[in-house]
C-alpha cells in the first residue's frame, strides 16, 4: 500500500478541511509514492519515536500533533527540528499529522466523553458544520470533584491529576477538552459546566476559571490524548489490509517527584 492509499483513508475518517486555521496537519515529510508496509502511531515525533521507527524499519509515522508548525528557513541540524526532519529523509520515513481534524471531525472530544462515561453528549465549541472542539455531557449519577478526579485517573490510566477548585464541589454538567483547553474556559462558563477535564492550565488561569465557578481537572496534555493511538491503531488495522501498524512506546513528556 502506498502512502498516498493510507493518507486517503485518514482523510475519510478525518478530513483536512476541519483543521483549525492556525494548524499544519497532512504530510509533512515524505513520498506519497512509499510503499507502506510498516506503520507507527505516536502522540508526537519525538526523537524517540522517530528512533523506534527507524529502528523498527518503519515506513509511516502517523502522529496528532504536527512535529512542524512554524514556517521553515533551513534544513540542517542546527535544530531539534531540522534534525527530525533530516532523519526521516534519510530513512525514507514519511510522517503525517491529524490533528485539530481529528480533534474536531474525528472525535477526540467524543472519544474521551465515551471512555468518561458521559451522557447527553453535545459539542462543547462548534467550528464547522455541526462539528467541533470537546464535548459537554453528564455522567449517569452524580459524584463529588474529588470522585470525578478519580474517575478520570482510572479510565485514562493516569497516576495523578491536577484540581482547580473545591473537591467537595457536587459535579452536573462536565465538559472535557482533550489538549490544553484554557482557550474554552469561557464556553465552558457560559454554557453552565461544573467542572471542566482538559489538559495544559497555567496559574492564573485556574485562579480566574475558580472565581468564575468552574472546577477544573488537569488531566495534562498527553494524559487523554494518548486515546488518539489505540483508536488510529484500530481504524487502520482494519482499513490498511497488509501494513503492520503499531503503537509506539511512549509516556507523558515529564515525571512528577
Amino acid at each position: 500500500m502506498l502512502c498516498q492509499d493510507i493518507i486517503d483513508i485518514l482523510d475519510k475518517q478525518s478530513p483536512r478541511e476541519y483543521a483549525l486555521e492556525w494548524d499544519n496537519v497532512g504530510l509533512l515529510v515524505g513520498r506519497r509514492d512509499k510503499e507502506v508496509k510498516k506503520l507507527l502511531i505516536a502522540v508526537d515525533a519525538t526523537l524517540d519515536v522517530i528512533n523506534q521507527a527507524i529502528e523498527g524499519g518503519y515506513d509511516m509515522i502517523v502522529t496528532h500533533h504536527p512535529m512542524i508548525f512554524s514556517k521553515l528557513k533551513r534544513i540542517n541540524d542546527d535544530t531539534v527540528i531540522g534534525h527530525k526532519v533530516m532523519s526521516l529523509v534519510e530513512h525514507g520515513i514519511c510522517c503525517y499529522a491529524m490533528h485539530t481534524n481529528f480533534d474536531t471531525k474525528g472525535g477526540m472530544g467524543r472519544l474521551a466523553a465515551a471512555k468518561l462515561g458521559l451522557v447527553d453528549v453535545e459539542i462543547l465549541e462548534e467550528t464547522l458544520d455541526g462539528e467541533g472542539i470537546g464535548c459537554v455531557g453528564r455522567l449517569g449519577q452524580a459524584c463529588s470533584i474529588d470522585e470525578l478526579a478519580e474517575l478520570v485517573k482510572k479510565n485514562f490510566g493516569l497516576k495523578n491529576v491536577i484540581l482547580y477548585g473545591n473537591t467537595k464541589d457536587c459535579v452536573d454538567k462536565i465538559a472535557i477538552c482533550p489538549g490544553s483547553g484554557k482557550s474554552v474556559i469561557d464556553v465552558a462558563v457560559a454554557k453552565k459546566v461544573t467542572c471542566l477535564i482538559t489538559g495544559d492550565i497555567g496559574h492564573h488561569d485556574g485562579i480566574d476559571a475558580v472565581e468564575m465557578g468552574l472546577n477544573i481537572i488537569d488531566a495534562s496534555h498527553y494524559g487523554i490524548e494518548k486515546i488518539f493511538m489505540q483508536f488510529m491503531h484500530t481504524y487502520l488495522e482494519d482499513q490498511c489490509a497488509g501494513v503492520q501498524t503499531d503503537i509506539a512506546d511512549t509516556r507523558e513528556p515529564f515525571v512528577i517527584l
